[in-house]
């Protein structure tokens, strides 16, 4: 049996995931008041973000998006999935943002309100996002290669 994955989609979902590490480390750094580290390591989990961001983009862009190759009778449980996933991961970008400003212009009083939720969502978005990484790559093969809304909707 021959088993291997695509390289981009790889790397784009290894940094989506280097990402929440690093908000994760970033938030427990803050937990003990350790003001310049939380900075840095939540910069740098935003620089993955950016970095899988790019990639993924160019890729839609250059090459298209992999339609689900998975069996018919889950596809549409896959594609409500998928629009979960991308609605989650538009927010969490947006908050992530915001954080970052929030961050930086020194609005701490708001920054630590929407911080927690913020990360909490970017931990969901990065989840999901392997998910549908497994569905497209692992568990199943990848359908073909082609727009985004025909690889989102089908047509």
């Amino acid at each position: 049996m021959e088993f291997s994955l695509p390289i981009l989609p790889t790397i784009s979902t290894t940094f989506i995931v280097l990402s929440a590490i690093f908000v994760a480390i970033g938030w427990n750094l803050i937990l003990k008041r350790k003001i310049a580290a939380h900075q840095k390591a939540m910069l740098l989990a935003a620089v993955f973000a950016v970095i899988f961001f790019i990639i993924y983009a160019s890729r839609t862009i250059f090459i298209g998006n992999t339609a689900f190759g998975g069996p018919n009778d889950i596809k549409i449980y896959y594609t409500i999935f998928l629009i979960f996933h991308i609605t989650l991961a538009t927010v969490g970008a947006v908050m992530g943002i915001t954080m970052l400003i929030t961050g930086y212009k020194k609005n701490y009083a708001f920054h630590r309100k929407l911080g927690p939720v913020t990360s909490i969502i970017w931990f969901g978005t990065a989840i999901t996002g392997v998910m549908v990484y497994l569905l497209l790559y692992v568990f199943y093969h990848g359908g073909e290669t082609t727009s985004v809304i025909k690889a989102i909707l089908g047509f």
